[in-house]
């Protein structure tokens, strides 16, 4: 089994920085590939951002030239740096990653979730 343990949400004032963490721990050969989401009331969940093992990115749109992910392979960990950030912004996020066990296939594991409010 694998867990996902979120943290860093909370409240920001427009423009503010924010930065979330989320460390994998389990029985974990590879983390092929790690991501944020996140989910705004009354939204589907959305893809905010994702990074593969080589470190490749990925980001929505709206998140492009703000956020920026990174992943410490080390430690199982994925970063997301929140810079600029606007009151669309607040929303529930998700830590996401996709997992090779060490006696499991290849599988996706989610975070419990954190908190981002961008209010003044």
């Amino acid at each position: 089994q694998v867990q996902l343990v979120e943290s860093g949400g909370g409240l920001v004032q427009p423009g503010g920085s924010l930065r979330l963490s989320c460390a994998a721990s389990g029985r974990i050969f590879r983390i092929n590939a790690m991501g944020w989401y996140r989910q705004a009331p009354g939204k589907e969940r959305e893809l905010v951002a994702s990074i593969t093992y080589t470190y490749s990115t990925n980001y929505t749109d709206s998140a492009k030239g703000r956020f920026t992910i990174s992943r410490d392979n080390g430690k199982n960990t994925v970063y997301l740096q929140m810079n600029s950030v606007k009151p669309e912004d607040t929303a529930v996020y998700y830590c996401n990653a996709l997992v090779r066990g060490l006696y499991t296939a290849e599988r996706d594991y989610w975070g419990q979730g954190t908190q981002v409010t961008v209010s003044s």
